[in-house]
């Protein structure tokens, strides 16, 4: 496919902004960093619940056009400050979307989005029984404004910049825009990812639309659950790495779709709240795959260090530090594996019905203990499928070592540092992808896929055995209590689309229905 746009989304519009900080609390005020190709812009913002409220608007904002500086991506614009406004305090903790339009400019290039959350107000009797944690780490590792992302040779991504354009709101597609795009009866399986360079391409949207962002994942829970009636309170990334307190008061915490990027702050804070007795539910695939180190940018703004597949080689923390490596979790470096806490890793299953991987998938979980709690309610029964109607498992997973019992129901086999405590309830085939193995859709390093990355650093070498070794997994659905008795519990789903299911697939809601039931006190 040919196009005449170069891919790079930055100033594609001709208004841009992004603000101060990723969250707020009631009372405080929204600090907006813009920049813009016409004298004047005018904003809306609204909070993005089961509907969109207006909140707040202003017109006639003055402006003016400033160039992002050449390393915008990794340490920020530096854009002094634009606007500002309040927050109310009678403000319901959420997602925040601010719509800005310059004014005059031709319609098909005068919108872009900013987002915040606000946070819980200082009351705790007005505080929700759990804490909705949105991935904005990832958000930030897959953002090309202003040049690199993690993803194309990028080994630190700054937040004092825009969102890239289609990340936090854009028209909707049923699955183009889907980078494991279900099937329909007669079709093959779009192994290439063209349906989704056909979708983005022509409207100038980056990869990053499908892979992570409020619009893709977060959106579509809170949609659903706060129109089934569910409340919850909101923070971000950013706001576990700056407060070890945030999660106090709280019975559980949620975590949706891609949330691959944890710095060891953010871990700490959740896995002292499990520790505590506190619960963890995580409706995401690819789960705490990476570690991040938050550092001040040179510009402005914080900035989330990663150096990914080189880190053994290129951090610089190597030398005085290592455990804090910004490589994998599971790296033997690091030594601490997301499967200790979450039951299961990407190591031991990444892809399903992406590219090469599993591409011809049943694009769901396979029912075994069906009698289990997670299924009440379901009908469900042994070998039943859960979540095929919308490709509920795909995407990204979380595997681990599966062998079979007596019964021939599924329980870890060890070796993978998964709790023993843990229950597999449901699973189905997933894999890695190589070079040459990856669609077209996505920016893949140029010398290695996580096929070989997996097997050198895992497994130990290159050889067929530890290849073959890394190529097959699974995705898992799985409750575990990391900490023993004494501790709560994680409910891990471990497919970043699953959240594809919930308006029309009544067992995929029920399935989450249970989860959050059996988390919460009242449960």
């Amino acid at each position: 496919m040919t196009t005449s746009w170069d891919g790079d989304p930055t100033f594609v519009d001709d208004v841009e902004a992004y603000c101060a900080r990723s969250s707020y609390a009631p009372g405080e005020d929204v600090v907006l960093h813009l920049s813009a190709r016409t004298d004047h812009i005018a904003l809306t913002v609204e909070r993005w619940g089961a509907t969109r409220e207006l909140v707040y608007e202003q017109a006639g904002i003055p402006a003016a056009y400033i160039a992002p500086p050449a390393d915008a991506d990794a340490n920020g614009c530096g854009w002094p400050e634009g606007y500002r406004f309040s927050v109310g305090e009678d403000w319901t903790s959420g997602f925040y979307l601010i719509t800005l339009t310059a004014e005059g400019a031709p319609a098909e290039t005068s919108t872009a989005h900013a987002s915040f959350v606000v946070r819980a107000g200082s009351d705790p009797t007005q505080r929700a029984a759990a804490l909705l944690v949105l991935a904005t780490n990832t958000w930030n590792a897959y953002n090309t404004w202003g040049g690199a992302s993690l993803y194309t040779g990028g080994k630190q991504v700054s937040f004092a910049r825009p969102m890239a354009r289609g990340a936090l709101d854009r028209e909707a597609s049923e699955r183009d825009d889907r980078k494991a795009r279900p099937v329909r009866w007669g079709e093959e399986p779009d192994v290439d990812g063209e349906s989704f360079q056909a979708f983005r391409l022509p409207r100038k949207y980056p990869p990053i639309i499908g892979s992570s962002g409020w619009y893709l994942y977060e959106r579509r829970f809170v949609e659903w659950a706060e129109a089934e009636g569910y409340r919850f309170d909101f923070a971000t990334s950013a706001d576990l790495d700056e407060d070890p307190s945030i999660a106090e008061g709280y019975d559980l915490l949620i975590g949706i779709g891609h949330d691959e990027y944890w710095s060891g702050s953010q871990r700490a804070v959740v896995e002292d709240h499990v520790g505590r007795g506190g619960n963890y539910v995580s409706f995401s695939g690819n789960t705490m795959f990476w570690q991040v180190r938050i550092e001040p940018g040179f510009n402005s703004g914080d900035t989330m260090v990663c150096h990914k597949y080189s880190a053994h080689k290129t951090d610089p923390i190597m030398a005085d530090d290592p455990q804090q490596m910004s490589g994998m979790w599971a790296d033997p470096v690091v030594g601490r594996p997301e499967a200790s806490f979450l039951g299961g890793g990407s190591a031991w299953g990444l892809y399903s019905r992406f590219g090469q991987a599993t591409r011809r998938g049943s694009g769901a979980f396979t029912v075994y203990r069906h009698d289990h709690w997670l299924f009440e309610g379901t009908d469900l029964g042994y070998g039943d499928l859960l979540g095929a109607k919308h490709g509920a498992v795909g995407y990204e997973t979380l595997g681990c070592r599966i062998q079979f019992d007596d019964f021939q129901l599924p329980v870890r086999a060890g070796g993978d540092d998964t709790p023993e405590d843990m229950e597999i309830v449901a699973f189905t085939p997933a894999s890695n992808c190589g070079m040459g193995e990856y669609p077209s859709s996505i920016s893949a390093l140029s010398d290695q896929g996580d096929l070989e990355f997996i097997a050198e650093r895992i497994h130990g070498d290159l050889s067929p055995e530890s290849l073959a070794k890394a190529r097959y997994g699974n995705a898992i659905m799985a409750v575990v209590r990391p900490f023993g008795p004494d501790g709560g519990q994680v409910v891990t789903i471990g497919s970043t689309d699953w959240v594809f299911g919930l308006p029309d697939d009544e067992a995929v809601a029920q399935v989450t229905r249970n989860a959050l039931k059996r988390s919460l006190p009242d449960g």
